[in-house]
């Protein structure tokens, strides 16, 4: 891991070890300048690559190419897949309705339920940039930097949207980065929600590499806390000198799909002011449950 050091702010120094962000600043009279923080740990071993999986998506995209039905061999033939695996494929996506094929020509053609999911896919896409004006104003009304975090599967959040304020100091995280689903403010919503035992929430905390410590005992505090109120905070152990501020945004099921969250300077707000904040953030997460489902 390599630490770069950014601009201190009320005497104290940031240095986060867990997440990407860019400490912004534009002094009066003199150009902007931006401090460039090291990103969370990228694994060191390669992707594992699922050929089968490989296949499945050059036979799609070829369909979707052409546009024109094709038979099994020719697609085999131009894609160099062998004849029995493109069939067994081709097969498979049959059945999953992304691929239709038409038993008197012995042809396959890219199906209606690719071009739903392309439609989903747009659709949301659509949504969160319906989010952003909101996520704008909220970060504008407090100084703040807003956040949109989407979770990945059991363990993972990943950051698709941020808004920064237009203040001379504001905290910039780029979009793409990937968190443990515990970490930081929103991970303290996730374990909540997760119907996880006590043990088995210990074990993935005591995998994470948290920026200065905090016991087992604080942290399942923060999170009954967080459960209580509707809203959870991270208060420098997500990254050195940052307080973080997080609401969920549930689907129609209940489950969290997303979390909203803002990150300023550690120490800038008092008790009241951070309440109020959280407050906010928590009304953001209502508000765009109606717009991104």
């Amino acid at each position: 891991m390599r630490y770069m050091q950014s601009p201190s702010h009320n005497g104290q120094t940031m240095n986060p070890k867990t997440t990407a962000m860019e400490l912004h600043a534009t002094p009066r009279g003199k150009p902007k300048s931006k401090t460039v923080l090291p990103a969370e740990g990228k694994s060191a071993t390669r992707a594992v690559i699922v050929r089968p999986v490989v296949n499945a998506v050059s036979i799609l995209r070829y369909l979707a190419q052409t546009g024109t039905p094709e038979r099994a061999a020719d697609i085999a033939r131009h894609l160099s897949i062998n004849s029995s695996t493109c069939f067994n494929i081709l097969r498979t996506l049959v059945a999953e309705d992304v691929v239709d094929f038409n038993p008197l020509s012995k042809t396959y053609s890219a199906g209606l339920g690719l071009a739903r999911l392309v439609e989903q896919l747009v659709t949301r896409g659509q949504r969160i940039e319906l989010a952003s004006p909101l996520m704008h104003d909220l970060a504008a009304e407090f100084g703040v930097t807003v956040t949109l975090w989407r979770r990945l599967g059991t363990d993972r959040i990943v950051l698709i949207r941020s808004e920064s304020s237009p203040t001379n100091l504001h905290i910039n995280m780029p979009t793409g980065q990937r968190l443990p689903i515990l970490m930081g403010a929103s991970g303290r919503l996730f374990t909540g929600r997760l119907g996880l035992d006590d043990e088995q929430i210990r074990e993935a905390f005591e995998q994470i590499r948290w920026a200065r410590p905090i016991s087992f005992d604080s942290y399942l505090a923060e999170v009954n806390l967080a459960r209580r109120r509707g809203w959870a905070s991270d208060d420098g152990y997500f990254a050195n000198g940052v307080l973080a501020i997080a609401a969920p945004v549930c689907d129609p099921s209940g489950n969290i799909a997303f979390t909203v969250s803002t990150v300023m300077i550690r120490g800038d707000r008092d008790e009241a002011q951070v309440e109020t904040l959280g407050e906010a953030v928590r009304d953001l997460g209502h508000r765009l449950e109606s717009i991104l489902f």
